[in-house]
């Protein structure tokens, strides 16, 4: 459906302006176009009812060039009233306030100059670039980081359960079951792989993203880490840390250094 456009100009009354706020709240569907003037005027004596409307609009067009204070500060009280992550995006001098003060500031490389893409924290040419930005790098980004996280807290968990399983099988005695070196290699060189695995994986290709933006809601709604994902984790470690010491006293018992051989390889080759 077609949205309407709500338009807010040359207004200095502060009664008029709640007037029209509560009209433009009680209409469906519509996006609020504000001058700079009567901007002004609402952020200064109606900030809690202009924000709070404001934020539950589909959008809010602030035209006649915003001063670079008013930009700022838009960013920053939205920030703080809604506790949610804000993202400015800008391409000239007068927007590099408002990126900086945002959690994530996007820089466009254009006619006015570079400040605003040398003062953000990522750097385009094109407007049009925002939709490869945020639906293939920065959904890769976010998939890969909460996998990554998880995964280096299930690589420590592991080889710790199995130090803890080894120490209670054999009556508590205070001897470690790697040595320094199998330790160092573990953090190091033995789980490269999965490392480097994950930090380039990528479940769908660059098409696909830019054809299904819905796809990026998934990440909206955290389902990549949570409470539930990094509990699984935690589940997978204990389980593997027990099969693997287990199995490997029950069945090379004859021998320690077979037991360290064998679950240490067990080890490596499940983390791959």
């Amino acid at each position: 459906s077609s949205q309407s456009l709500y338009v807010m100009k040359d207004m200095t009354d502060v009664l008029e302006i709640s007037h029209h706020l509560q009209k433009f709240e009680s209409t469906p569907n519509c996006v609020l176009v504000i001058d700079g003037t009567t901007l002004a005027v609402a952020t200064e004596k109606l900030e809690k009812t202009f924000y709070s409307i404001a934020c539950k609009a589909p959008a809010v067009v602030c035209c006649s060039r915003c001063s670079p204070t008013q930009k700022a500060q838009i960013t920053e009280v939205i920030k703080r009233l809604t506790k949610m992550k804000v993202c400015a995006i800008g391409d000239g001098g007068n927007d590099v306030g408002m990126i900086q003060v945002a959690d994530v500031g996007i820089g466009i490389e254009g006619k006015e100059g570079k400040q605003a893409a040398l003062a953000a924290d990522y750097s385009i040419l094109r407007f049009n670039c925002l939709n490869k930005l945020f639906l293939w790098h920065g959904r890769n980004s976010y998939k890969r980081s909460a996998v990554l996280a998880q995964f280096i807290f299930h690589r420590g968990l592991v080889i710790a359960l199995i130090q803890a399983y080894f120490s209670v099988m054999f009556y508590y005695i205070a001897i470690s079951v790697y040595g320094g070196v199998l330790m160092l290699g573990y953090a190091t060189v033995y789980t490269l792989l999965p490392v480097f695995s994950l930090i380039s994986d990528e479940d769908i290709d660059l098409e696909r993203a830019l054809i299904y933006p819905p796809l990026y809601k998934t990440l909206q709604r955290g389902r990549c880490l949570n409470i539930k994902t990094f509990l699984g984790w935690v589940f997978q470690s204990v389980y593997q840390a027990f099969i693997i010491m287990v199995l490997g006293v029950y069945l090379f018992e004859d021998s320690y250094l077979n037991i360290v051989t064998i679950t240490f390889s067990a080890l490596i080759l499940s983390e791959r």
